[in-house]
């Protein structure tokens, strides 16, 4: 670091985002994205109506797009939030809501920027233990009086919680605000935006980067009560009015009009996630239920570390994290059949060489 940087972050931690190694071409099951391209009406959409008018400022509310969200979701306008990226409405959440006499919680074992978000606004922050499986305990967060943020399905563990034990959560809290980070909702999962009308301290947050193959487009959003709302639009107007370019929005509206062909993707998925999951039963692996595009596996004759490092000299790339809670295990994209048939291949080849 330079002799500038104030010391309020000299000691502060990044997150740090999946690598992207440029050395040679792998199979990337490490950061969570679609393996299927967007939908080819988004292509169209992109090309036809934004790409001659990109020296115009996009408008600064979407109102094009969050209407187009608000009959997707059958709410009103006013509950819709956008930003560039999930990551950016979590920056605006830790930033609108909590201070020093509004500490958040959040997972001991969980997204990464939640402890980052927290230490670079220098808040107090309780991090909650995992049950054992690495399960979320609903009762551990009720009544606790604080902010409180919650990855469902969590990641990178992929498991999920109900509908009904968020519901217990949200009203336990009332005078906090809970959010609920849904960013792997829509492989098999429960979304609880149903709830987001009926309670004004619930945030319910998505991203276009998962299920709806943008991850490059960078597009969240969030809907909640429009009290919510107009808070996070404060802080919004307050760093970068136009935080969603033209070519991001008019992908993701004809992206919410193809729907269906995002739902095929999913089940496709879905059943990929299956397959694997069965296959490396088979070689001994243990791996947790998920409810996400990925699964969270642990290699029976190997730690995590080893797995992952062998994974890569073959091409394929996973997660891994040093974090002793979670250092045997790693975070496996799902990707197309053919590249779990490939991961497959070669963790069967890595068993060989082991034995």
């Amino acid at each position: 670091m330079s002799r500038f940087l104030s010391q309020r972050f000299a000691d502060l931690e990044a997150y740090v985002p999946g690598e992207q190694p440029q050395d040679m071409q792998y199979i990337k099951l490490n950061t969570n994205e679609s393996p299927f391209p967007p939908a080819p009406a988004v292509l169209e959409a992109v090309n036809a109506a934004e790409i001659n008018r990109l020296n115009l400022y996009p408008d600064p509310e979407g109102r094009a797009l969050r209407q187009k969200l608000a009959e997707h979701y059958n709410v009103g306008i006013d509950h819709i939030f956008l930003a560039n990226g999930s990551d950016e409405l979590l920056n605006f959440f830790f930033m609108a809501f909590c201070d020093q006499t509004r500490p958040v919680a959040f997972p001991a074992v969980s997204y990464g920027f939640y402890p980052v978000y927290a230490c670079l606004y220098r808040l107090p922050y309780d991090e909650i233990p995992l049950r054992e499986d690495f399960r979320l305990e609903p009762l551990d967060y009720c009544g606790i009086g604080k902010n409180i943020v919650i990855a469902n399905p969590n990641a990178p563990t992929g498991r999920i919680i109900g509908v009904d034990d968020i519901e217990k959560i949200v009203c336990s809290n009332p005078d906090h605000v809970v959010m609920i980070d849904e960013a792997y909702i829509d492989f098999g999962g429960e979304s609880c935006l149903p709830l987001a009308g009926k309670y004004e301290n619930l945030l319910v947050c998505q991203t276009f980067s998962k299920f709806r193959s943008l991850a490059g487009g960078r597009l969240g959003f969030a809907i909640g009560s429009p009290g919510l709302i107009e808070d996070l639009d404060k802080m919004k107007y307050s760093t970068n009015s136009y935080n969603i370019n033209r070519l991001t929005m008019a992908a993701a509206i004809a992206t919410i009009e193809n729907h269906e062909y995002y739902v095929n993707n999913s089940r496709k998925i879905q059943e990929n996630r299956a397959y694997t999951v069965a296959e490396l039963n088979k070689l001994g692996f243990e791996t947790l239920p998920s409810m996400a595009n990925f699964i969270f596996t642990c290699c029976p004759r190997m730690e995590g570390g080893a797995f992952y490092r062998a994974l890569k000299a073959k091409g394929i790339l996973v997660r891994h994290w040093e974090k002793a809670a979670i250092a045997d295990w790693c975070r496996v994209t799902i990707g197309s059949r053919e590249q779990m048939d490939l991961f497959l291949k070669k963790v069967r080849e890595i068993l060989k060489e082991v034995d």
